[in-house]
């Protein structure tokens, strides 16, 4: 197991453990859209005690400490590997929520006046991420699969494929700030003591909705990427 420390990156904590995902989430760290930040950094921007994340981090088993699985795939099969599991959950998993949103509002929104707010926001987040995830799949993803079985270089439409990543990261960066709010909205998705079944069945979804799309992201803005720039750059 690779020694974790205070000037590890929260996307490095992220690859060599991949059971910390839940540390981090759990103390608010972003380690998806804002990784490349040393773990130092990111507790002091966020007023935490670094060392009390350390200690949660290595009360983690030693079987988290093992890196996972999508670490160890190249471009193609890593970009296939996000389509298959992140995009896939979160086309059949959006509309689901949108209803229960909907419905919940509507049934609660009186007496819990931000759960409007809440359907609004991710509205707008389920707005953001259906046409990103349609780009990636129809524009970039092809893209990165024809690089990656290229000799040499490859002549695209959009020039170097740093152009639509940069696209991508912008995006991302904006689901990361929409995510950010419905947590805030929902006070860390906590159900109130007067909501129904209905109600936490929602909030349990957009907890798992953050959780899925904070690692979906993670996996192509620290890992994905960088590998599709260096590989572009090393065909050139």
């Amino acid at each position: 197991m690779n020694t974790i420390d205070e000037q590890t990156t929260l996307a490095d904590i992220i690859n060599v453990t991949p059971g910390s995902a839940r540390v981090l989430e759990g103390y608010e760290l972003d380690y998806c859209c804002h990784g490349r930040r040393p773990l130092a950094e990111a507790c002091s921007e966020a007023g935490i005690d670094a060392s009390a994340v350390l200690d949660s981090l290595n009360s983690l088993g030693e079987q988290d400490g093992d890196s996972p699985d999508w670490m160890t795939l190249g471009a193609t099969e890593l970009a296939d590997h996000v389509e298959s599991k992140h995009h896939t959950y979160l086309h059949s998993e959006m509309p689901r929520i949108e209803a229960l949103a909907v419905k919940v509002a509507d049934v609660h929104g009186e007496r819990h006046p931000e759960l409007l707010e809440v359907r609004d926001t991710y509205r707008e987040l389920q707005a953001d991420l259906v046409p990103h995830l349609m780009k990636e799949e129809q524009v970039l993803f092809p893209m990165i699969r024809e690089l990656d079985e290229a000799d040499g270089p490859k002549d695209f439409h959009c020039g170097s494929l740093q152009n639509p990543i940069s696209v991508m990261l912008s995006e991302h960066d904006v689901a990361g700030e929409l995510l950010a709010r419905l947590r805030k909205l929902t006070s860390g998705y906590e159900t109130p003591a007067d909501g129904c079944a209905s109600y936490k069945a929602l909030y349990d979804g957009l907890a798992e909705i953050e959780s899925d799309t904070h690692l979906h992201i993670h996996k192509e803005n620290n890992v994905l990427f960088p590998m599709v720039v260096e590989m572009e750059n090393q065909r050139c």
